[in-house]
């Protein structure tokens, strides 16, 4: 059986590193792996490729693998592969969301703290050599204490669920929004509303974190109107794929402070053009999708690869498997 991986990203941390091959080679010695880190001519060993571990896969690359019965990303997201080739076939798609949970949620966490004690304004002040207290009380909202504030999660999936954790356990109410409302709400969880219902998470939230799939009901769900129904001290924060949210009519609710402030990892063109507007707002906090790093990264997806690959070969099976239809 042959595997194939093949990732190419401008970030080396992304790319697959030698002992995570060396490492495969040696458990799974039935195996015939082959290694590229480019696409280009990659149509070779696609051609006998049973299962591939790739970040994306283009329509005409999925009509020469013939052979093909697994896909495997070592992304979250999946929509990259949901042409209809693809979701109409037989092959399995798997993605590595359990990989990426834990991580972001730290991250979202880390922008409330921010967010809520004007850490960013206090950076400015330092590299001014001014000292803010008088401003970074007077100007806008006022630091805030996070216990008590409500948290509203578009998404429970495996970073929602995390911070919902996170967040009760510092004395937050979480609330949230999902497809299926009339599951058993996840640990954390105060409160669970149907995706019509919104509107009325927004309403009553002191911080909405976007940790959602994208997906067509969710492009374009964070815009003018839903900007409009937040309160006006309330911040929204962004970990989920940059197309969810309007970037034009978040930048014009930030700069006439008709929400407080917003923190955005993901962004609708990355790397985010230096020529933005969003770069010049005094109440946006930017990271540059930094929210999955971490040096623990290649062992955990090491981890789960190799237990699907186990399940895979004894034909049992397969954990995170994406429903291609849904698209999560």
């Amino acid at each position: 059986m042959k595997l194939l991986i093949v990732v190419h990203h401008h970030l080396d941390l992304w790319n697959v590193p030698a002992w995570f091959v060396q490492r495969l080679a040696e458990e799974f010695p039935q195996l015939q792996i082959a290694l590229r880190n480019s696409y280009e001519g990659v149509e070779q060993d696609l051609r006998d490729a049973e299962v591939i571990f790739t970040i994306s896969l283009r329509p005409e690359q999925f009509l020469v693998a013939r052979n093909l019965g697994w896909i495997h990303a070592p992304t979250a997201a999946v929509h990259q592969f949901l042409f209809p080739e693809l979701v109409n076939s037989e092959v399995v798609v798997t993605n590595s969301r359990e990989v990426h949970g834990p991580v972001v949620a730290e991250h979202v966490m880390a922008l409330i703290f921010a967010l809520a004690k004007k850490i960013p304004q206090a950076v400015v002040f330092q590299q001014k050599h001014v000292w803010g207290q008088d401003a970074i009380w007077n100007d806008g909202v006022h630091p805030r204490e996070i216990a008590g504030a409500t948290l509203g999660l578009i998404g429970v999936g495996s970073i929602g669920r995390r911070v919902a954790q996170m967040a009760s356990a510092l004395g937050m109410r979480v609330i949230a929004v999902r497809e299926h409302a009339e599951k058993p709400r996840p640990a954390g969880v105060g409160a669970v509303f149907p995706p019509s219902a919104l509107d009325d998470l927004l309403r009553q939230s002191d911080y909405v974190v976007v940790a959602a799939p994208l997906i067509g009901a969710t492009r374009g769900l964070i815009n003018t109107s839903r900007l409009a129904v937040m309160k006006p001290d309330a911040c929204l924060i962004n970990v989920g794929r940059g197309p969810q949210v309007d970037e034009a009519a978040l930048a014009d609710a930030l700069r006439n402070r008709r929400i407080s402030g917003a923190a955005l990892d993901v962004f609708e063109q990355e790397p985010l053009p230096a020529d933005s507007p969003l770069w010049s707002l005094d109440n946006l906090l930017i990271t540059p999708h930094t929210a999955g790093l971490t040096e623990k990264l290649w062992h955990r997806h090491y981890e789960l690869f190799s237990d699907n690959l186990r399940r895979y070969l004894a034909h049992q099976s397969l954990q995170f498997v994406v429903d291609k239809h849904k698209g999560y």
